[in-house]
């Protein structure tokens, strides 16, 4: 009874999809033909094309199908044999198994596509349904069945160990480079350690992993091709991974003209820019001018001359790349485009800025320059900000587009490689000789320590105010001083002589007009420190 179950659901295991093939089943059927097609195992057998009276071939099919149910396991172990026929005024082959009537195959089946003769066509048939009758008596068998569960204990039994295995074997993988990385050995930089830990161990866990389910894979295959209920899964994960393999190794050898295309222009590119760094440098160096290009904006045009020859290059490159026409390609360009679209306008602008200040040369690192209330040494301009460290130690930093919208004030540009220029005020008033106070700020400026000697002072007298004179003293510093701490040691000195001298440094303010006229004899034009001009003879 269980046996004739069996095989009642081996045989009526019929009219499923797959790729067609022999001389009667259509190589791309529609759905009619699937229907006029007689399939055992999911196996196209034969495609019916006669009409007989008002018997159309789908119920012919029908018919068929109804027979092979009602077969039992002595017809399956008897052979299908032919016999020619005439029914229905044509030639015909009437297959018969056990002496019971299978099919019936007539000329009005055959497609003059194929070009086949009726015999020729009956032995195609007959061929496919031994194959199926051979392959149902072996399987449907106690021992073979028994073989089979055995099999398949034996094979998961396996499976497990190959499992185990291999998670043992990346535990112990997995510690032996953590002994490696805890002993600051291996081929990787210990400071990357830092963020890729024992990525040895992590690459053999994921190769286990890989080959587990590559494993997993072959065993379940396996293990459905063992039964005849299965075996049309497992043939089609075989056909699948094979298929799978073949695209990919298509894929590759297909791939393998535009990746050397990629590689000549990515060569080439790499060459121009390998030129045009030696030519940078030259004109970096001064050995060579070119019009239109200064030695401090060679960093900037290099960066730009790269980005601008490497974009052009993978523009070049991209239709060669692999998969650069499927739908991923162009996802990820539309996703990029529109990140850059969103997030680049300010960007792009500090970015643009930051070209106006190399290329206008404004500033360059290692200026003194004042920038609104910032004042200090330009620590780095950079593409988005420059950096500004202050007297007070502090690095400010300010973005490349309030740089050149704003007042840029340039301390050190007209001395490159020298000293920068101080200056400072005092406002003193007119009871006070203007002699003895140039006299009085340039001898501080000589007690200065910081401030270059073979550059002699200079003291301006700015604005004669309603009640005192502005004067402005201007020295130039030695290379490298800090124009904070000289500025402090001027100021001490600053204040020093003129108390040596007796004379406050005040700005006065009257309430009252004074009894007596605010001004400075004659006989005191030349007061101390001041000296008088020798007369010419």
């Amino acid at each position: 009874m269980i046996r004739a179950l069996l095989i009642f659901l081996a045989w009526t295991t019929l009219y499923a999809s797959c790729a067609l093939q022999a001389a009667e089943p259509r190589q791309l059927p529609s759905e009619q033909d699937k229907a006029r097609t007689v399939y055992i195992f999911h196996q196209p057998i034969v495609m019916l094309q006669a009409k007989f009276g008002l018997t159309t071939p789908e119920e012919r099919v029908l018919r068929i199908r109804q027979t092979l149910r009602s077969l039992h396991e002595d017809d399956i172990s008897q052979p299908v044999q032919i016999t020619p026929v005439k029914r229905y005024n044509q030639q015909g082959r009437l297959f018969t198994i056990n002496g019971k009537v299978l099919m019936l195959l007539t000329e009005g089946d055959l497609d003059e596509g194929d070009d086949l003769t009726l015999d020729q066509a009956a032995q195609r048939v007959l061929v496919r349904l031994d194959e199926q009758r051979t392959s149902l008596k072996d399987q449907y068998s106690s021992s073979y069945l028994a073989i089979a569960t055995v099999k398949t204990v034996a094979a998961t039994f396996a499976l497990g160990v190959l499992f185990y295995g291999a998670f043992k074997s990346w535990k112990r993988v997995k510690r032996y480079f953590e002994g490696r990385v805890s002993q600051r050995k291996g081929l990787i930089p210990a400071k990357w350690r830092e963020l890729v830990g024992a990525v040895e161990g992590y690459l053999y866990g994921l190769l286990m992993i890989l080959l587990g389910i590559a494993a997993f894979y072959v065993w379940l295959s396996w293990i459905f091709l063992l039964y005849p209920w299965t075996r049309v899964w497992g043939e089609s994960l075989g056909d699948w991974s094979i298929g799978v393999i073949q695209k990919i190794a298509l894929s590759i050898v297909s791939a393998f003209p535009g990746l050397l295309i990629v590689l000549i222009i990515f060569l080439l590119t790499a060459f121009i820019l390998k030129l045009l760094k030696i030519l940078l440098a030259r004109v970096e160096s001064g050995k060579l001018t070119v019009p239109g290009l200064h030695p401090e904006t060679v960093g900037a045009t290099r960066k730009l001359i790269s980005v601008m020859v490497w974009l052009f290059a993978l523009s070049a490159a991209y239709p060669f790349l692999p998969g650069a026409n499927s739908l991923a390609f162009k996802g990820i360009s539309v996703f990029f485009g529109l990140m850059l679209t969103l997030g680049s306008a300010g960007v792009m602008n500090h970015a643009m800025s930051g070209l106006v200040l190399t290329y206008s040369r404004a500033l360059r690192k290692g200026d003194v320059i004042r920038i609104g209330d910032n004042e200090g040494l330009v620590n780095e301009v950079g593409m988005l900000a420059t950096k500004i460290l202050t007297r007070e130690n502090y690095i400010v930093t300010v973005p490349n587009a309030v740089v050149v919208s704003g007042k840029i004030t340039n301390l050190s540009a007209q001395n490159p490689g020298s000293g920068v220029n101080l200056t400072t005020s005092v406002t003193i008033g007119y009871d006070t000789p203007w002699r003895q106070v140039h006299a009085m700020l340039e001898l501080a400026a000589k007690r200065t320590q910081g401030i270059d000697p073979s550059t002699p002072p200079l003291v301006r007298q700015l604005n004669l105010m309603d009640w005192y004179i502005a004067y402005e003293l201007q020295v130039k510093l030695r290379v490298g001083e800090s124009l904070a701490g000289v500025k402090s040691e001027l100021h001490s000195h600053i204040q020093d002589v003129f108390n040596e001298f007796n004379v406050q440094i005040m700005s006065p303010n009257f309430v009252n007009q004074p009894e007596g006229a605010v001004m400075v004899a004659r006989d005191n034009w030349f007061a101390a420190p001041a000296t008088q001009p020798e007369k010419p003879s």
